[in-house]
C-alpha cells in the first residue's frame, strides 16, 4: 500500500513538473517572438523619457497596449501610474508585477540613434532627461509580459495585476508619489494582491544572469538636510566670525565615524554621504549659513534608529562646539524602506528562476546600498525582487558605465530574459498555490 502511495504521489508529481515544462516551453516560445517588438519599446520610452510624477506619454502608451490585449485598465493611479487587471480562465491567487516609468535628470551622451535629447524643469532648473537607471526596459518588459501571459489567459490560475508605477526615483520636498502613493491609493486592494514580483535591469551584471538575496537585499534610505548658522565676517579676520564653513567640514568628518565606530559592520552595512555643500558667495567673505544635503542608508530598523539618533547628535554636538547652530532634517524628502525580500517566498521561487535562466545562471548576491521604493509593496504583501542582467558578455563590471550616470548603457539582448522570468514566476507561483 505505501508503495501504491509513493508511485501515485510520483506520478502526480512527475504530471506537474511535465506540466509546468510544458508551460515554460510556451512562454519562451511566444517571448522570443514578441523580443524585437520589446526592444523597439524600450528603444521609443529611451528617447522619450519623462521625470517623476510627468510620465504622461508613457503611461498613454502603455494604457493602449494593455487595452488591446483585452486587460482592463485604469490609468491616473498615484497620479500618471497605469494598473492593469488580467483575470485567468481558472481561479487562483492574485500575483502583482511592477515596473517603474521615470527617466532622471540627466544629459545622456550615449551614442545610439535612440538618445535622448529631451530637456526638462527639475527643481527651478532646465536638465536633460535620461533612462539613466533603465526604467525605460522594466516597462518595455512587463509590456510584453502582459502580451505573453494574455495569450495564455484560459490557461491561467488565478488573476494577474500589472502596476506600472511613477516617480521610483523620488519626489520633491513636498510632494506625494511613487510606491508609497500607489499604496496609499489602495493599489494592492479590488482585488487583494497576494504576492508581488518586480526586477531591475542591472548594467554591470552579463546579459543571461540574474541574481537575487533573501531577506534585506537593498537599503533603507532617508535623505537629510543640515543647516549650520554661525556669524558672517570679512574673510581677512576670521576670529570676528563663527565660521559655518569650517563647521560644516568637521561635521562631514565626523559623520563617518558612525560607519567605522558605530555600525556593527559584520551583521550589516551602512552608508553616510553627504552630496552637497553650499555656502558663501566670495573668497573674501565668511558666510553666515551653510547648508548640507546628504543620504543615509542602512539594512534593519535598529540601524536606522542609530544613525539618526547619532547623525543628529553628531551635527548639533559639533556645531556647539563651534559657537554655531544647526538643525537636521531626517527624512528630508524621501524615506524608502529596506527592500526585504520574503525569505519563504524567496526559497519557493529559486527553482523557477533556476529553470527559467538555468541554474548556472542564477547567483546569490551581496547587499545592494542602493535604494528601491518596491519596498513599500513588501511592507504589505510577501515580495521577491530580483535583478536582471544588461551588461554585454565579456564585459568588465568594473568599467561598465553605472546607473545614473550620462554613459549608462544596456545590452538588449538580455530583455527577453527578463519576459520569460515575471511570466515564469507568476505561472510558477500559481501552479504552487493550487
Amino acid at each position: 500500500m505505501k508503495r501504491l502511495y509513493f508511485l501515485l504521489f510520483s506520478l502526480i508529481s512527475f504530471g506537474a513538473f511535465a506540466q509546468k515544462t510544458e508551460q515554460r516551453t510556451i512562454v519562451s516560445k511566444k517571448a522570443d517572438a514578441i523580443e524585437q517588438k520589446v526592444i523597439a519599446w524600450r528603444r521609443d520610452f529611451h528617447e522619450h523619457p519623462e521625470l517623476g510624477n510627468n510620465e504622461i506619454r508613457t503611461a498613454g502608451i502603455i494604457a493602449k497596449h494593455l487595452e488591446s490585449l483585452g486587460i482592463k485598465v485604469t490609468t491616473g493611479v498615484a497620479k500618471t501610474g497605469v494598473v492593469g487587471i488580467l483575470k485567468g480562465g481558472k481561479p487562483g491567487p492574485v500575483v502583482a508585477l511592477r515596473a517603474d516609468m521615470d527617466g532622471l535628470p540627466v544629459t545622456e551622451r550615449v551614442d545610439v540613434p535612440f538618445a535622448s535629447k529631451v530637456k526638462a524643469q527639475y527643481n527651478g532648473q532646465t536638465v536633460g532627461v535620461m533612462h539613466a537607471c533603465g526604467h525605460d526596459s522594466h516597462v518595455a518588459i512587463l509590456m510584453g509580459v502582459a502580451e505573453v501571459l494574455s495569450s495564455m489567459q484560459k490557461d491561467i490560475q488565478g488573476t494577474v495585476k500589472f502596476i506600472f508605477q511613477p516617480a521610483e526615483e523620488g519626489v520633491s520636498a513636498g510632494e506625494e508619489g511613487g510606491a508609497a502613493l500607489m499604496v496609499k491609493e489602495g493599489v494592492l486592494e479590488n482585488p487583494k494582491v497576494d504576492v508581488i514580483f518586480g526586477l531591475h535591469i542591472n548594467s554591470q551584471t552579463e546579459v543571461g544572469t540574474v541574481t537575487y538575496r533573501p531577506g534585506g537585499t537593498m537599503a533603507a534610505v532617508n535623505d537629510m538636510k543640515i543647516t549650520i548658522t554661525g556669524r558672517q565676517a570679512h574673510g581677512a579676520y576670521p576670529w570676528s566670525s563663527i565660521d559655518p564653513i569650517v563647521t560644516s567640514a568637521q561635521i562631514i568628518n565626523n559623520l563617518q565615524t558612525i560607519v567605522s565606530r558605530n555600525l556593527n559592520v559584520t551583521e550589516n552595512p551602512g552608508v553616510v554621504t553627504i552630496g552637497a555643500i553650499n555656502g558663501g558667495v566670495r573668497s573674501n567673505i565668511i558666510p553666515e549659513k551653510v547648508e548640507m544635503l546628504g543620504t543615509v542608508r542602512n539594512f534593519s530598523k535598529e540601524d536606522e534608529a542609530m544613525f539618526i539618533d547619532r547623525i543628529k547628535t553628531i551635527v548639533t554636538k559639533t556645531a556647539e562646539a563651534n559657537g554655531a547652530t544647526a538643525e537636521v532634517k531626517i527624512p528630508y524628502s524621501n524615506h524608502y524602506p529596506v527592500t526585504f525580500n520574503n525569505i519563504a517566498l524567496t526559497e519557493k521561487m529559486l527553482p523557477s528562476m533556476q529553470a527559467t535562466a538555468g541554474a548556472d545562471h542564477v547567483k546569490l548576491k551581496p547587499p545592494v546600498t542602493g535604494a528601491e521604493d518596491f519596498s513599500f509593496f513588501q511592507e504589505k504583501v510577501p515580495g521577491l525582487f530580483v535583478f536582471l542582467g544588461g551588461m554585454p558578455k565579456g564585459g568588465d563590471p568594473l568599467k561598465a558605465p553605472s546607473h545614473h550616470t550620462p554613459d549608462f548603457y544596456l545590452d538588449e539582448s538580455g530583455f527577453v530574459l527578463g519576459v520569460k522570468l515575471l511570466s515564469n514566476l507568476t505561472l510558477d507561483y500559481m501552479a504552487m498555490k493550487k
